[in-house]
């Protein structure tokens, strides 16, 4: 599966959002990467603002264009708001919830475990990553990997219930996902109505 794999602190820089976590460039250099960067801004077109707002939305989650196409028109097809569909489902995917639950430090790293069978869902193993998460599954790391450093100093950091949707045991490395979050749960800066938008023309 293609991924980005480039420098993420211009990624961040470019949004002006440290979509990736922490991120010490963005404090240093508060301007977009490149030659130009400091110059002067000029005003985006409605359009400019509308694409930039997917791209870090896709960034965000990583997710590459056909991927993020095929969620967003799952969430149109959907009863209710696009835009808050979309990020529910994107909310709901087996390695942003890894990520939630705190077994892995970043979604990369989550997408990761997911994809070398680290993780099981209702005691099944499953290595998909956008794999969706339903009410009630309970998502667990395999029992031979429950002593991997990255998960052990994963989990040792967590916050404890830091998301209301999520369920976590940490006797058994195990949450369990018991809703679809509601938008103002969901943290991340996003303006999902211009994705709608810029989809919608």
């Amino acid at each position: 599966m293609a991924r980005y794999i480039g420098p993420k602190s211009k990624i961040a820089r470019k949004f002006n959002d440290p979509i990736f976590g922490p991120c010490k460039e963005l404090k240093k250099k508060p301007y977009p990467p490149g030659q130009h960067g400091k110059g002067r801004r000029r005003k985006k077109s409605e359009y400019a603002v509308q694409l930039a707002e997917k791209q870090k939305a896709k960034n965000t989650y990583g997710l590459l264009e056909k991927q993020f196409r095929n969620v967003f028109e799952r969430a149109a097809r959907k009863q209710g708001i696009t835009g808050t569909n979309l990020l529910q489902y994107l909310e709901a995917r087996l390695d942003n919830t890894v990520y939630r639950l705190g077994i892995a430090p970043t979604r990369a790293a989550a997408r990761q475990l997911v994809s070398h069978k680290h993780i099981t869902v209702n005691g099944d193993l499953v290595n998909i990553p956008s794999f969706t998460v339903k009410p009630g599954d309970i998502v667990s790391v395999k029992l031979k990997s429950q002593s991997l450093p990255v998960i052990k100093e994963s989990v040792s950091g967590r916050q404890i219930s830091k998301y209301s949707w999520l369920e976590w045991d940490a006797t058994r490395l195990a949450g369990k996902f018991l809703s679809l979050p509601e938008r103002e749960e969901i943290p991340e800066n996003i303006k999902e109505q211009l994705i709608v938008e810029l989809y919608s023309k």
